[in-house]
């Protein structure tokens, strides 16, 4: 089941028996646990029927004794295990996998590793039709301002897709981070508002004018002075703007940029072309644009150069250049 099919059940009070969720993206895990621990029971029935394991502190007997009791003055009782990844008797669970309490709703939370498979008994958890087994997984970083999108959408508010973009470039692809700084966006809003790329800069120290995404933007309009004047703001502020990070940005765009002139004939569809560039059809304009000021030739080039200005950025081939000059020099010979 997907995320959003599992947090639409609990909601609806539509519970399985055993909840096993593993994967390397721990936000998905905490959003299911949390919810399960808060919403499940009342506060009145959490006192003798919600028990919290940590791994590193039980062992899987200890687990499974406590999902096989009854419930006290209540329909059930939920037994939660964090940081299940360290138990080490996992095995011992195979027996209360075919053997469960009805009455009981078991979550494991396997953070930060995927379980594996091959072992009998996840097999036999993925396979058991009274689990949810569900795969968190880290999103790519081209997905992240969709993520951010539809995140506002869920709680019933807005954002445009450049203050997601803005969002995603500089927050990185840590879906936790991510959401803590759109719950206080969303926190200064009215009811149902738009998170602008105003708010964004206002609250969270992120210029929406001198940002990767808007040096990008001059790049492909060829606008010199803008793109001057981001690359001598990044230059003044290092560490805002990491130039692996936008040297990492613009060779996605250039990639991408290149396999839009190789699709284009075959793919005249934007929504299509979007889909198979990983990108909001929000931001196609900037691949029309761009193709008419770079065409496929000079595309290799620029990734020919990006990959270099890469190296260099790690001192391969640089001796004394820093980061600031280099991306002048990395900036001008992609414009020229």
């Amino acid at each position: 089941m997907s995320f959003e099919e599992i947090i639409k059940d609990i909601k609806a009070k539509k519970y399985k028996p055993i909840y096993f969720l593993n994967g390397e993206e721990a936000f998905f895990i905490d959003r299911i646990t949390d919810l399960i621990e808060k919403t499940v029971l009342t506060e009145e029935e959490k006192a003798f029927n919600q028990t919290v394991m940590y791994g590193n502190d039980v062992n899987m007997t200890t687990v499974t004794d406590t999902a096989r009791r009854f419930p006290m003055m209540s329909e059930r009782q939920v037994v939660i295990v964090r940081e299940a990844q360290n138990i080490k008797d996992f095995d011992n669970l195979l027996p209360y996998i075919e053997h469960y309490q009805t009455s009981t709703i078991l979550l494991l939370a396997y953070k930060n590793k995927k379980a594996d498979k091959r072992k009998n008994v996840f097999k036999k958890l993925n396979a058991s039709s009274n689990c949810i087994w569900f795969d968190s997984n880290k999103l790519y970083d081209n997905k992240i301002p969709d993520w951010i999108i539809n995140y506002c959408k869920s709680s019933s508010y807005n954002i445009t897709p450049k203050a997601a973009g803005i969002l995603a470039e500089s927050l990185g692809t840590d879906l936790s981070r991510v959401a803590n700084e759109i719950d206080k966006l969303i926190l200064l809003l009215p009811p149902g508002g738009t998170i602008k790329e105003s708010l964004v800069e206002e609250h969270t120290g992120i210029s929406k004018d001198f940002n990767t995404f808007e040096l990008q933007t001059a790049i492909i309009q060829k606008d010199f002075l803008k793109a001057n004047r981001i690359v001598n703001y990044f230059e003044a502020n290092p560490k805002n703007s990491p130039l692996v990070l936008t040297i990492a940005t613009l060779f996605k765009y250039f990639l991408n940029l290149l396999t839009y002139h190789y699709q284009k004939k075959s793919t005249p569809n934007a929504q299509e072309m979007a889909r198979m560039l990983g990108i909001n059809s929000f931001f196609m304009k900037d691949y029309t644009d761009g193709a008419r000021m770079y065409n496929a030739v000079k595309c290799a080039g620029i990734i020919s150069l990006l990959r270099e200005y890469d190296m260099k950025s790690k001192g391969v081939g640089n001796v004394n250049s820093s980061d600031g000059e280099l991306l002048k020099e990395l900036v001008f010979k992609i414009m020229h």
